[in-house]
């Protein structure tokens, strides 16, 4: 795509100097200037989403050291960047929104999607709930999954609150969805068998 036709604003940063001592009262700033308190719902929101990019990138080293999941490394890093653009959208109040700010849109959706289905058509029907483990990544990928979740309550509640673009929440919901297939497709694709739920397996539920 040439340089003109970029739906999205390049950055124009510089963090030559990381501390400011500006946010040494519990305050930060949104994207549009405007201070705000550090335990406000919107900066909890974005924050969470910064925690499960960190995740996601776990995640993405973990499966760059099998060169057969090589393919799927690269997905997690467009994951990646698409969190960040939805960290972008969410750092900023409705009306500070600029047209070509970064965001996640029905396109974002609509690929997880895709690969949701993809991955899903190889796995066997579930008969029960799955643990995670098995393998490291299995675990990565389901830790990233309830941070995500907790990403979308917490989009959800600000929502309530306040305008958010209906693409923020959507999603979040799509890619939690994507993180559990993906886990699940990670030990398929490595020969390892799923730990599936078993009640009984409990201390309460053994028999002495």
């Amino acid at each position: 795509m040439p340089e003109t036709e970029k739906p999205f604003n390049d950055p124009k940063i510089a963090l030559n100097r990381i501390y400011t001592r500006r946010g040494d009262r519990g305050e930060t700033s949104l994207v549009g200037g405007q201070r705000v308190p550090k335990h406000a719902l919107r900066i909890e929101c974005y924050g969470t989403v910064d925690e499960l990019n960190s995740f996601v990138g776990m995640a993405r080293v973990s499966a760059l050291e099998t060169p057969v999941l090589a393919q799927f490394a690269a997905v997690l890093l467009r994951i990646q960047h698409e969190l960040f653009n939805l960290g972008s959208i969410l750092a900023t109040l409705p009306e500070d929104i600029h047209p070509r700010q970064p965001r996640v849109t029905q396109t974002d959706v609509e690929q997880l999607e895709r690969e949701i289905d993809q991955a899903n058509e190889v796995l066997p029907e579930l008969r029960s709930f799955v643990l995670p483990g098995g393998s490291r990544l299995n675990a990565e990928l389901h830790a990233a999954r309830t941070v995500c979740r907790r990403a979308e309550r917490i989009a959800v509640a600000l929502a309530a609150e306040d305008s958010l673009p209906e693409d923020a929440i959507k999603y979040l919901n799509r890619l939690s969805d994507a993180l559990f297939v993906w886990s699940r497709w990670v030990n398929h694709q490595l020969g390892i068998p799923e730990t599936l739920w078993q009640p009984n397996q409990s201390t309460a539920g053994k028999s002495l």
